[in-house]
């Protein structure tokens, strides 16, 4: 947040390290997925004319977590669960504010397909956001 806009000098970067963190679980407490899900808000936030040309890679990322999250069966416990959903969630949100609702569009074939209660909770937080 002290960068401001001045992030966008380091979006390349910024944006393989937080695909890496989002990829992997790093144990019961999912510390590091948290905050890392922090500071792709906090990017959003600050450098959001740039983020519609990432929309892609980082949509594919946050549906994978929120899949990955709800699937996986290990020592997570289900208050850290629901925050890795929520925050997910939030960064869906801005995005689709950023890319001026781009995010719903893509995202209506992926609603209307899920099964899973809790992903589709998340999803329709998406969708319903103005």
């Amino acid at each position: 947040s002290r960068l401001g806009i001045l992030i966008v000098r380091h979006l390349k970067r910024l944006e393989r390290v937080i695909l890496g963190y989002l990829e992997v679980s790093d144990g019961p407490e999912e510390e590091a997925r948290l905050g890392i899900l922090e500071t792709l808000q906090c990017t959003i936030e600050h450098a959001w004319p740039r983020m519609p040309c990432r929309l892609p890679v980082l949509l594919k990322a946050l549906l994978r977590l929120l899949w990955d999250v709800h699937t996986e069966r290990g020592p997570t416990p289900e208050p850290v669960r629901a925050a890795l959903l929520q925050r997910a969630t939030q960064c869906l949100i801005l995005l689709d504010r950023c890319s001026q609702g781009q995010v719903k569009v893509l995202l209506e074939g992926v609603h209307s397909s899920c099964e899973e209660n809790q992903v589709r909770e998340c999803l329709r937080k998406v969708q319903e956001s103005t």
